[in-house]
């Protein structure tokens, strides 16, 4: 009877396990669906904040406006990519590549990649939030800190190619 028991107690024991790791499973497979949404080559159709500040995203030196029309390619299989800004006026003409990953389905993490580095050599990024993702558009949301208080930054992306 006590070995009947024993082994009713462990086949109960692994069957809540199993299902634990089930849902971590379909958890993790429902967020990679979302992250895949990202594959493809995107543009940023605007930018806004409180047109009150000079932003001068990621470190770029140009004006948020410049972002405007910057050609982004995202390949989440390899979590690489690059943004390109056209240039023009007082927009420098950039190209450049970065690391990514998407963390709990809607943080979007970024590092710059300099030529002749390795990702893992560069520990500075920058850490955005997902919103309205659909097929087709998706906008990332920056808080930058700024005397106290936080100005949110948000680039709103349309899809051109490549799903």
């Amino acid at each position: 009877m006590k070995k009947l028991l024993l082994a009713g107690m462990i086949g109960t024991s692994l069957f809540a396990v199993s299902c634990s790791s089930v849902k971590k499973a379909e958890t993790s497979q429902n967020q990679r669906v979302e992250y895949l949404k990202l594959k493809g080559d995107w543009q940023i159709v605007s930018v806004d904040y409180e047109k009150g500040f000079k932003i001068k995203p990621f470190d770029e030196g140009a004006d948020a406006q410049c972002f405007v029309g910057s050609h982004w390619r995202l390949i989440p299989n390899n979590y690489t990519g690059a943004y390109t800004l056209n240039g023009g006026g007082a927009c420098p003409s950039i190209t450049q590549p970065i690391k990514f990953e998407v963390k709990d389905g809607n943080t979007f993490l970024f590092k710059k990649i300099a030529a002749g580095t390795k990702a893992k050599q560069n520990t500075v990024g920058y850490s955005l939030t997902i919103t309205n993702q659909s097929t087709d558009q998706f906008s990332l949301v920056q808080n930058v800190p700024f005397d106290g208080s936080t100005v949110q930054v948000v680039y709103n992306f349309q899809r051109t190619g490549m799903k």
